[in-house]
C-alpha cells in the first residue's frame, strides 16, 4: 500500500470509530523533541491529517499529547521516556506504539523514515519484517494477531 492508500484506509477506519481529532504540529514537534528522532513521515501524516492516535488494532495506537491513550500510558513521548522495558535494552529510536497485553508491544523504528516495525516481549525485541504501512494494513484487516507476533520471535 502507498502512504496515500494507508491514509485513506485509516481515514475510513477513523470515521467508523469516532477517533480523536488530528494533532497539531506543535504537539507532534514536542513528541519529536522528547524522542530525539522525527516521526516517520506516514505516522506524522496520520497524526496531523487523520487522528491523534486510536487507529490500528483494538484501542488503537497511542497519540501524542492530547490524543488517544492506552492503558496507563497517555502519550507516545511519555511511553518512550518511561517505557515498558525496565531493562533499558530497547535501542534508542524504537518507540512503543501499541500494547497487545501480556508484555507484548509493537514498536516503530523512528531511525528509518519507512518506519520498520519491531516487537518487544519480556525485554526481548526483534524486527517484524514489515513497515508501519504494512502493520496498519494487517492490524486493521484483523490479519495481524499477537500469536503471529510471538511466532515471529527468532529462536535463541
Amino acid at each position: 500500500m502507498t502512504d496515500d492508500e494507508v491514509v485513506a484506509a485509516v481515514r475510513g477506519f477513523a470515521g467508523a470509530r469516532g477517533l480523536p481529532l488530528p494533532a497539531t504540529s506543535v504537539v507532534v514537534e514536542e513528541a519529536e523533541s522528547v524522542i530525539g528522532f522525527p516521526l516517520p513521515p506516514l505516522l506524522r501524516r496520520l497524526y496531523l491529517e487523520v487522528a491523534n492516535g486510536g487507529f490500528g488494532p483494538g484501542e488503537g495506537i497511542l497519540g501524542v499529547r492530547g490524543g488517544a491513550s492506552q492503558g496507563d500510558w497517555s502519550e507516545l513521548a511519555e511511553i518512550y521516556r518511561d517505557g515498558p522495558d525496565p531493562s533499558g535494552r530497547i535501542p534508542a529510536g524504537l518507540v512503543p506504539v501499541y500494547d497487545w497485553g501480556c508484555t507484548v508491544w509493537s514498536l516503530v523504528d523512528f531511525r528509518d523514515p519507512a518506519g520498520p516495525m519491531w516487537c518487544n516481549h519480556e525485554s526481548e525485541h526483534w524486527r517484524q519484517g514489515m513497515t508501519l504501512a504494512d502493520w496498519l494494513g494487517a492490524t486493521m484487516s484483523g490479519s495481524m494477531t499477537v500469536d503471529e507476533l510471538l511466532g515471529s520471535q527468532p529462536s535463541p
